[in-house]
């Protein structure tokens, strides 16, 4: 949290399932709201946040963080419900929601399932989305569950990632929330194609296609496929990690501002 800007307000959101910590970054403009990739918490946004301008960050509940699950989710809805309902009480409308990786998920379900407070939602290399994993990441979930040690996480990576970043103090992040915390929610499934081409929400989506956990160029095509008015790009030399090249970042930025602007 040290490296994001320094946050104007601090929210815990109360709701049946819990507090939601969200952290509001700067003010003015349509509300944007970044959810980060699984255990990933707002911290992740930390290279973003200062060139998306005025965001509200949120550490997703029933994930590592600051944010307190106290009940049970029934389903994958029920999540979006939650969700919504932090949105009302911190009175949010026109959501502009920008999700990456499970994050990218989580702003799918939230327009499949409850999209009232939505005004569109940005997607940045999502999984489970258009694409299942690809059989290698599931083989290192299995491994690092099997064999918890830095040895494989850093094998992981370097395959994941392309690079050796596992002492990057984001990435030390989402690996300590995969080891350490016990996640009690819904399976993560891939929604119906049904559900995607009925999405009433504007939608971007960027994809990498040196993604090593799912074909994000295959996952782009299905995506446009099934929803021809979504706005789909691939980035053709970002891996899953699209913030670590500098390019990939500012594009990223750059096309998040235009749609929410246009929108």
């Amino acid at each position: 949290m040290a490296r994001c800007p320094q946050p104007d307000e601090v929210h815990d959101v109360v709701t049946a399932h819990g507090s939601t910590r969200v952290y509001r970054f700067g003010s003015g403009g349509a509300p944007v709201v970044l959810l980060p990739g699984m255990m990933g918490t707002a911290a992740s946004h930390a290279e973003l946040i200062p060139a998306l301008g005025p965001v509200y960050a949120v550490d997703t509940l029933g994930e590592a963080g600051r944010s307190v699950q106290t009940a049970p989710f029934a389903d994958t809805a029920d999540r979006a419900r939650c969700l919504d309902a932090v949105f009302e009480r911190l009175g949010l409308t026109g959501v502009h929601l920008v999700g990456g990786s499970t994050g990218g998920w989580h702003a799918v379900n939230q327009a499949v399932h409850a999209p009232g407070r939505l005004a569109s939602i940005s997607l940045l290399d999502p999984t489970t989305v258009t694409s299942g994993f690809a059989p290698a990441a599931l083989g290192y979930g299995v491994l690092g569950g099997l064999v918890n040690r830095d040895w494989v996480w850093r094998r992981f990576l370097r395959w994941s990632a392309g690079a050796d970043v596992l002492d990057r103090a984001d990435v030390r992040l989402v690996l300590a929330g995969i080891r350490e915390y016990r996640v009690r929610v819904p399976f993560q499934v891939r929604p119906a194609a049904e559900q995607i081409s009925a999405l009433s929400v504007p939608v971007l989506a960027m994809f990498a296609a040196r993604s090593a956990v799912h074909d994000g160029v295959a996952a782009a095509r299905l995506l446009a496929e099934l929803l021809p008015g979504a706005d789909v790009e691939v980035l053709p030399e970002a891996g899953h990690f699209v913030y670590l090249r500098a390019p990939d970042r500012d594009r990223i930025a750059e096309r998040v501002r235009g749609f929410v602007e246009r929108v």
